[in-house]
C-alpha cells in the first residue's frame, strides 16, 4: 500500500510528510526526492499533493486552490464555468480572498487570488463535493457578482447594459437567472465595490423571473376528491 493512501488527494505540508516518514531526519531532501520521482507534486513552498498515479484519485483543482492561499473560495470566471454558465474553457483557477491579491504557478496549473473586504467575502459561499473531497466555491450568484466587481471600466447603468454584458461580453446563460437567489445578490450589492452595477443586475434578474412566471404560470392543482 502506498504511504499516501490515507492522505489521498488532499494537499499536505511538510509536517504531514514527517508523520508519513517518521524515521527520516532530512524531510526536505525526502520531499525533493519524492517530487523528482513523480510521487508528490509541489504546490508551493512547503505544500504538496500526492500524484494521481500514486493514489489513484483525481486531483481537485478547487481543493488545491483553497489550500494554496487562504482563507479563499473558488469564484469569478472559474466558478461560472464550473456551473456551465459560460461556454469558454477557463484555465486560470480564479479565487477570492480577504488577504492580499496573489498569483501562484505550479505543475498543476495557474492560480489567481483577488482581494475583497471581509464583509463581502462570506456571502454566497458554499461547500461543494467532487472527487471525494469538499471545497469552498461561490454560488452562481456570487460568482457573477465577483466577475462584475473585478471587471475594470464596467458600469451597468441600464437593463440593456446588463443584457449586452451577459449575452455578448461574457456569453452567460441567462436562463440561469430564473433560479437566482435575489437575497444573495442584494447582500452582495450592499458591500460591493460596484454597488450600482449589481443593483442594476438585480433589477434585470427580477424582470427575468417575473417574465418567466407570466409566460409559464404555475399549473393549477386539480382536486381528485369527489364533490
Amino acid at each position: 500500500m502506498t504511504p499516501f493512501a490515507n492522505i489521498g488527494n488532499v494537499p499536505f505540508d511538510v509536517n504531514v510528510l514527517s508523520s508519513v516518514f517518521p524515521n527520516n531526519k532530512h524531510i526536505n531532501e525526502k520531499a525533493r526526492a519524492l517530487e523528482q520521482a513523480g510521487i508528490i507534486i509541489r504546490l508551493k513552498k512547503g505544500m504538496y499533493v500526492a500524484s494521481r498515479e500514486e493514489t489513484g484519485k483525481e486531483l481537485s483543482l478547487e481543493l488545491i486552490a483553497n489550500h494554496i492561499y487562504g482563507p479563499s473560495y473558488v469564484g469569478r470566471e472559474y466558478a461560472l464555468r464550473y456551473y456551465g454558465l459560460i461556454p469558454e474553457r477557463v484555465y486560470l483557477v480564479t479565487s477570492v480572498t480577504t488577504k492580499h491579491s496573489r498569483d501562484f504557478e505550479n505543475a498543476i496549473g495557474s492560480f489567481s487570488y483577488l482581494n475583497v473586504s471581509v464583509e463581502y467575502f462570506p456571502i454566497g459561499v458554499k461547500i461543494e463535493s467532487a472527487h471525494g473531497v469538499n471545497f469552498l466555491i461561490a454560488t452562481p450568484e456570487k460568482a457573477l457578482c465577483d466577475v462584475i466587481n473585478f471587471s475594470k471600466n464596467l458600469t451597468l447603468r441600464s437593463m440593456k447594459d446588463v443584457e449586452t454584458y451577459l449575452e455578448d461580453d461574457i456569453r452567460f446563460d441567462t436562463d440561469a437567472l430564473m433560479d437566482f437567489d435575489l437575497d444573495i445578490l442584494e447582500r452582495c450589492a450592499k458591500v460591493s465595490r460596484k454597488k450600482n452595477s449589481i443593483e442594476t443586475l438585480i433589477k434585470y434578474t427580477q424582470f427575468s423571473q417575473v417574465k418567466k412566471v407570466a409566460l409559464f404560470p404555475p399549473a393549477k392543482r386539480v382536486s381528485l376528491s369527489p364533490e
